[in-house]
């Protein structure tokens, strides 16, 4: 392979080094939340969102108050939006089937897809108001009918926003809190005095947010590790420096360490959008975010082949992969570790953020590998079921497991299997031994 970088992110050690330091901070910061509840909450949101109040519960008055500052336009945006993510979140929920099968006659095994009970969603907003994450888990979990929705955010500019807390109590929302970072998802998952634990936690944030589901895992279901955002676009000659400029600066700007990677196999392609890039950065207004994401987790790779191109995207994993070139429907075909593809100059990343109906809560560090992003089957459980209708299915399914069973030495298991053998096949089958 003849893989060259035009430029390197930080290195790995480094960034190690920074994750170490967040879940050394997140542990200590969950044990408070633990030990102190309500107190540790209210302590933590003053001090990280300087915001104040009581109860961090908006009321039902309180929640319409804020709502009627949204304006007409905005308010006509948001519906649309999260249309487009119910819309799509249906046909997938109507994608999954309960089924009920007789596998051998008498023997009936099933499935039921069940809502998890209760569910916490946290939506980032404390340099940007996140909008969309509302529609992304709120609406998604409440398509899948789950009975118990929380919703948390942090303050934006010292109070609610509005248009954020209009989606969440459009999506769905059954409680509205103003919390930020790791007492928002603590106290949720862990539960204090006035806020009842949920069984699982949904959501992208930042990296305190990411560490503190990770180590919530277990305690409570997460959705998947969605840390800071990243992207990639993999482009050839059919597109041009600016686009390319334009999509990797647009993710670089939600925060200082969001890594955008440009993939081709055009060294010139590579070279001008480097320099594009440069021009972008002194007109764009959140340039003093995006410079230093770009500075520091930015990496321009060339490849000799579409091959390569191909292997090296797979190995990163990135989250967003913005795909613009003459075999776009290739890259669909033979990718397998991603976040979500977006295919074509036409499409964009932006687009999937906040509109057009897929997901945007999605795989970040290289967990494309193994998990696809936050979808409405993320809010069901699939629980299996079996029953046995006739004497001679009983007797049948008892012997075979009867002698599994002592085949791996479990003779108070095989003695379950025995009983039924008795008792419906009328057979004596001695303690201890294995149906014959």
């Amino acid at each position: 392979m003849a893989i060259e970088y035009l430029k390197r992110g930080k290195p790995e050690a480094d960034r190690a080094e920074d994750d170490a330091q967040t879940a050394s901070v997140v542990a200590d910061t969950l044990k408070n939340i633990e030990q102190n509840g309500d107190k540790a909450v209210h302590e933590l949101a003053v001090k990280f969102d300087n915001y104040d109040r009581e109860s961090y519960r908006l009321t039902d008055d309180e929640i319409q108050n804020i709502i009627a500052k949204v304006s007409e336009r905005d308010m006509a945006d948001l519906v649309f939006a999260q249309e487009q993510v119910k819309n799509f979140a249906q046909a997938q929920r109507d994608s999954m089937l309960d089924i009920e099968v007789e596998t051998l006659p008498g023997v009936i095994l099933g499935h039921k897809n069940i809502p998890v009970q209760s569910v916490g969603c946290y939506v980032p907003g404390g340099k940007f108001p996140m909008v969309a994450s509302a529609h992304m888990s709120v609406a998604t979990a409440a398509v899948a009918g789950v009975p118990r929705i929380v919703a948390c955010t942090p303050p934006f500019n010292g109070e609610p926003n509005p248009a954020v807390i209009a989606a969440m109590h459009l999506g769905g929302a059954h409680e509205i809190y103003v919390l930020g970072g790791i007492q928002a998802v603590g106290a949720m998952a862990i539960g204090t005095e006035t806020i009842d634990p949920v069984h699982l936690l949904v959501g992208p944030g930042n990296a305190f947010v990411a560490e503190a589901k990770r180590q919530l895992f277990g305690r409570v279901g997460i959705d998947l590790f969605a840390g800071p955002t990243e992207t990639m676009v993999i482009a050839d000659e059919t597109v041009d420096a600016e686009i390319c400029a334009t999509d990797l600066l647009g993710q670089a700007e939600h925060g200082y360490n969001s890594p955008a990677v440009l993939l081709t196999n055009s060294k010139t392609l590579a070279e001008e959008t480097l320099a594009e890039i440069d021009r972008l950065l002194t007109v764009l207004p959140t340039a003093d975010t995006a410079s230093v994401s770009w500075r520091d987790y930015g990496e321009v790779i060339v490849c000799d082949t579409y091959d390569e191109m191909l292997a090296v995207a797979d190995d990163i994993a990135s989250e967003h992969v913005q795909v613009m070139t003459d075999r776009d429907d290739w890259f669909l075909e033979n990718m397998t570790c991603y976040g979500a593809l977006f295919l074509g100059a036409r499409t964009n990343v932006a687009n999937g953020d906040k509109v057009i109906g897929t997901n945007h809560t999605l795989p970040t560090k290289k967990a494309g590998r193994y998990t696809g992003g936050l979808w409405v089957g993320k809010f069901l459980k699939t629980h299996s079921y079996q029953k046995v209708t006739t004497d001679e299915a009983a007797t049948t399914i008892g012997e075979y497991g009867s002698r599994l069973c002592m085949l791996e030495g479990f003779v108070g298991h095989a003695e379950q299997c025995n009983v039924r053998v008795r008792r419906f096949g009328k057979k004596n089958v001695p303690y201890g031994e294995a149906a014959r």
